[in-house]
C-alpha cells in the first residue's frame, strides 16, 4: 500500500471522527432544547483498490421513529380536544352555583327553588301577610335572577368559544405558514446535500403544535416536502398553504345558532368550502362542539325549567286577584281587535271593587256568544265603572274608571278551568319572559308585592254591587302556588335530558346533575388523554432524545479515534519527509 493511499485513509478517519465529535457535541449542547432529536452521522466504507477500506460520512440524520411520531401527532390532537372541553365545561359547571348541605347556603337553582317553596308555605298559611308576600316576591326574583345569570354565563362561554374559534383559526394559519417556510428550506437543503435535521425537528415541533389545534394527516415525500390535510382529507398544505378563515359573531344569545349563510354563527371556510361540520378535531373541533352542542344543551334544560315554571305559576296566578284589586290589568300577549277569542266557552267575570273588596259593579260575559277580542272589549266598555282597550303596543288593558277602585277577574271556561281568559291573555301573569335568559317577575308585582294574587274573586251566583267580592283571608291561590312546588309536571326532552315527570326541584337537580356529569366526563377524558400523551412523549424522548452520558462516552471514543488517526497521519508525514530526503 502506497503512502498516498495510507494518507487518504488516515485523512478520512480524521474527518469521520471530527464530524462524529461535532454531532455528538451538538447533541449534548441541545439535550434540553424542546423538540430536538438525537443526531447520528452515517458512515460508509469505501474501497481503496488495494484490499484496504477507508471510511466516510455520508449523511447526518435524526434518530426519529416515524410511526411513533404519527401516533404522537394524533394523540396531540386528542389532547387539544379534551383539554379545551375540560376547561370550558369546568367553568360551565361553576356557573350553576354551589350546592350546600344546609337549607340556606346554596347558590344553585335547586336551592333557590327550595327557598321559594318554604316561603310559599308561609304565604299559604298567612295569605293576608304583606311580609309573606314581599318575601315570596323576593325569593321568586332571586330564582329568576339565578336562572338569568346561569343562562348568561352559558352564553358568555359560547361567545368566548366563538371568539376562540377565530383565534385558533389564525394560529392554525400561522403554523401552516411556518411549516411551509421550513418546507422550502428543507427541500432546498436536501437538494444541495446539506444537513437539514435541525430544520426537520423544528417542523415536527410545529406539526405537533398544529395537531393540538386541528386533527391532521401528513406525509413527507422523497424531496423532504411535508403535505398536510385535515382528518377528512381536505388539503391544508402542499406546495402552498390553504388557509382557513372565520369571522366571529358580533353578539351571542340563546337564539344564536350555526347555520351556513345565516346571521348567527358563520362557517369555517377552507378553499371556499364550509368545513364547520367536518371532523375538525383538536381544540378547534372542541370549540365548535362546545359552542353548537354542549352548551346549547345546557341552555335547553334551563329553558325547559324556566318555561314550565312560568306556565305553571302564571296559570295559577291568573286564577286569582290581589287584595285589594289593582286599578288596572295589562296583558302580556300581543293581540289585535279582530283576533278570534282564545277562549271560546265559559264565563268571564269582571268585577270592579273598592279597597275593602266590596263590588261596585259586576259583569258576567258568556264567551260562547263572542267571536273576537273586540266583542269582549265592547262588552266591558258597556260597564259604568270599567273600560277596556288594546294599547298601542298590542296589549289588552282592562281598568277601573276610578283610581279608588280595582279590577278583579274570575269565571270558568267551559271545561271548568278557572281563570282561562285571564291566563290566555296574560292579564295577571306572575312571571314574564321567553326562557331562562329573560325570565323575571312581572314588573308591577316586582315593584309592589301587594299585587301578588293570593285569593280569588267570589264565584257566587248572582254576585252584584254591594256584595263582598274579595276577602283578605281568602288564600286559595296562595295554597295552589305552594302546592305547585310539591307537584310533578311533565318536562319535555331538552338538550341531553330525556322527557320526564318530576317536581321543579327534581328537574333543577337533573339539570345540575347533567352539567356535573358532563364536566366530570370531560375531566376524566382529559386526565386519561394527558397521561397517554405524556407516556408517548416519554417514549419518543427515550427513543429520539439525547442521553448525555451516552453522547459524552461517544465523544470520548471518537476523540481517541481522532487521536489515533492523527498519530497515523503524523507518522505518514514523517515517512513522506524521510522518503523525500532519500530522493534528494
Amino acid at each position: 500500500m502506497s503512502l498516498r493511499v495510507a494518507s487518504s485513509i488516515a485523512s478520512s478517519a480524521l474527518r469521520t471522527s471530527e464530524v462524529g465529535i461535532a454531532v455528538a457535541s451538538s447533541n449534548v449542547a441541545n439535550a434540553d432544547t424542546d423538540g430536538y432529536t438525537r443526531k447520528t452521522a452515517s458512515n460508509v466504507t469505501r474501497s481503496t483498490g488495494v484490499n484496504v477500506a477507508s471510511v466516510d460520512v455520508t449523511a447526518v440524520s435524526s434518530n426519529v421513529d416515524r410511526y411513533l411520531l404519527k401516533t404522537l401527532v394524533s394523540a396531540q390532537s386528542d389532547l387539544g380536544y379534551t383539554d379545551t372541553r375540560n376547561s370550558y365545561l369546568d367553568r360551565m359547571q361553576s356557573a350553576f352555583g354551589s350546592v350546600s348541605d344546609d337549607d340556606s347556603g346554596g347558590t344553585d337553582i335547586g336551592s333557590m327553588i327550595d327557598a321559594l317553596a318554604d316561603t310559599l308555605g308561609t304565604l299559604a298559611t298567612s295569605p293576608e301577610s304583606e311580609s309573606a308576600k314581599a318575601a315570596t316576591v323576593q325569593d321568586l326574583s332571586d330564582l329568576a335572577e339565578t336562572l338569568r345569570n346561569t343562562s348568561s354565563s352559558i352564553q358568555s362561554l359560547r361567545a368566548q368559544a366563538d371568539d376562540e374559534v377565530a383565534t385558533t383559526v389564525d394560529t392554525i394559519n400561522e403554523t401552516l405558514n411556518s411549516i411551509d417556510s421550513l418546507n422550502d428550506r428543507i427541500v432546498k437543503g436536501k437538494a444541495l446535500g446539506q444537513n437539514v435535521t435541525d430544520l426537520e425537528d423544528q417542523r415536527n415541533t410545529a406539526l405537533k403544535s398544529l395537531a393540538q389545534s386541528i386533527d391532521v394527516a401528513y406525509q413527507v415525500d422523497d424531496s423532504g416536502l411535508m403535505r398536510i390535510s385535515t382528518a377528512s382529507g381536505k388539503s391544508l398544505l402542499d406546495t402552498r398553504v390553504h388557509e382557513l378563515s372565520y369571522t366571529p359573531a358580533a353578539s351571542v344569545s340563546a337564539s344564536t345558532v350555526y347555520s351556513a349563510g345565516s346571521s348567527g354563527f358563520g362557517g369555517i371556510m377552507l378553499n371556499g368550502v364550509d368545513v364547520t361540520g367536518s371532523s375538525l378535531g383538536g381544540s378547534l373541533g372542541a370549540l365548535v362542539q362546545l359552542r353548537d352542542t354542549d352548551l346549547p344543551a345546557q341552555q335547553a334544560g334551563l329553558d325547559e325549567l324556566a318555561t314550565t315554571l312560568m306556565g305553571t305559576l302564571n296559570s295559577i296566578q291568573n286564577q286569582g286577584t290581589s287584595y285589594p284589586a289593582p286599578q288596572s290589568l295589562t296583558g302580556t300577549e300581543i293581540v289585535s281587535a279582530s283576533d278570534a277569542l282564545k277562549v271560546t266557552g265559559g264565563t268571564l267575570r269582571v268585577a270592579v271593587t273598592d279597597s275593602s273588596g266590596t263590588a261596585a259593579e259586576v259583569l258576567d260575559i258568556d264567551l260562547s256568544t263572542k267571536s273576537t277580542l273586540q266583542d269582549v272589549v265592547d262588552a266591558i266598555n258597556a260597564m259604568s265603572n270599567a273600560s277596556a282597550s288594546i294599547s298601542t303596543d298590542g296589549k289588552l288593558v282592562i281598568s277601573a274608571n276610578s283610581a279608588g277602585n280595582g279590577i278583579a277577574l274570575g269565571g270558568d271556561a267551559s271545561d271548568g278551568t278557572t281563570g282561562s281568559f285571564s291566563d290566555a291573555y296574560g292579564l295577571n301573569d306572575l312571571l314574564t319572559g321567553t326562557g331562562a335568559s329573560d325570565i323575571k317577575v312581572a314588573t308591577r308585582i316586582a315593584s309592589d308585592s301587594s299585587l301578588l294574587a293570593t285569593g280569588t274573586l267570589s264565584s257566587s251566583s248572582g254576585l252584584t254591587a254591594g256584595d263582598t267580592a274579595l276577602t283578605s283571608g281568602e288564600g286559595s291561590v296562595a295554597k295552589a302556588l305552594s302546592a305547585a312546588f310539591s307537584t310533578s309536571y311533565h318536562f319535555d326532552a331538552a338538550g341531553s335530558l330525556s322527557a320526564r315527570s318530576t317536581s321543579f326541584a327534581g328537574y333543577a337537580g337533573a339539570v345540575i346533575q347533567g352539567a356535573a356529569t358532563l364536566a366530570d366526563k370531560a375531566s376524566t377524558a382529559y386526565d386519561s388523554q394527558n397521561t397517554y400523551t405524556s407516556s408517548l412523549e416519554s417514549t419518543f424522548s427515550s427513543q429520539s432524545g439525547v442521553n448525555v452520558d451516552e453522547e459524552t462516552a461517544a465523544i470520548s471514543t471518537l476523540q481517541s479515534a481522532y487521536e489515533a488517526a492523527a498519530a497515523v497521519m503524523k507518522t505518514l508525514q514523517e515517512m513522506f519527509s524521510t522518503a523525500l530526503d532519500m530522493v534528494q
